[in-house]
């Protein structure tokens, strides 16, 4: 587990918020506290590599459930951990289908804490590496040449060297000249490797 992490805890009770933050530093967590939902959407804290937010579901001003609903809306938000001294079942069942991590009702035991804690930032770590790797294949990608490209998507779908001569009206040596430059640029050494790319390439909206 990276105890790097940046824990966010939001929660309006200053007693509660010291709680938990006390718990994770000692777990050796890195937190940062916040006074309401507001607080932490005016600091926009991004920038973590991993990262999860412990937010409470009722709070003066936006609740808990409409800082996640908002942050459901961000590709770059981290995972949500939502908190209730009610046990709202209906509440939970709503935060659980909007993507919420776990759903924990005060007083929060140390145990169950840090096992929500952790699978959040599983989630965020696999997130991170997810983005990593579609954006080194969209920065390769896009310095292959018009002709790579064609060579590439053709290569992707299981095409032979002579199916893609005939189909770009030229030879096969050509193609082949191209594939190898495609496969370099790509930094890939087998066409397995390729069509992964490929699918993670269709996958991105950045890259269309």
């Amino acid at each position: 587990m990276n105890t790097n992490a940046t824990i966010h805890v939001v929660d309006d009770d200053e007693s509660v918020r010291e709680a938990l933050c006390r718990v994770l530093e000692l777990s050796g967590f890195a937190v940062r506290a916040h006074a309401s939902a507001g607080d932490f959407l005016m600091e926009c804290p991004t920038s973590e590599s991993a990262a999860c937010v412990l937010l409470d579901i009722r709070m003066p001003g936006p609740s808990g459930l409409d800082l996640q609903q908002a942050l459901a809306n961000r590709n770059d938000a981290p995972p949500v951990v939502l908190m209730s001294g009610f046990g709202d079942i209906p509440m939970s069942v709503l935060a659980i289908k909007r993507g919420a991590v776990d759903f924990l009702t005060k007083p929060i035991e140390r145990e169950p804490l840090l096992a929500a804690v952790r699978s959040a930032i599983e989630r965020s770590q696999t997130r991170h590496e997810h983005d990593h790797r579609r954006r080194v294949a969209r920065e390769r990608f896009a310095k292959l040449t018009t002709r790579e490209r064609a060579v590439f998507e053709q290569v992707a779908v299981g095409r032979l060297n002579k199916q893609i001569a005939a189909s770009l009206s030229t030879c096969e040596r050509t193609v082949k000249a191209h594939r190898a430059n495609v496969m370099h640029k790509l930094q890939v050494h087998s066409v397995a490797e390729l069509v992964r790319i490929a699918v993670q390439l269709e996958s991105d909206p950045a890259a269309a």
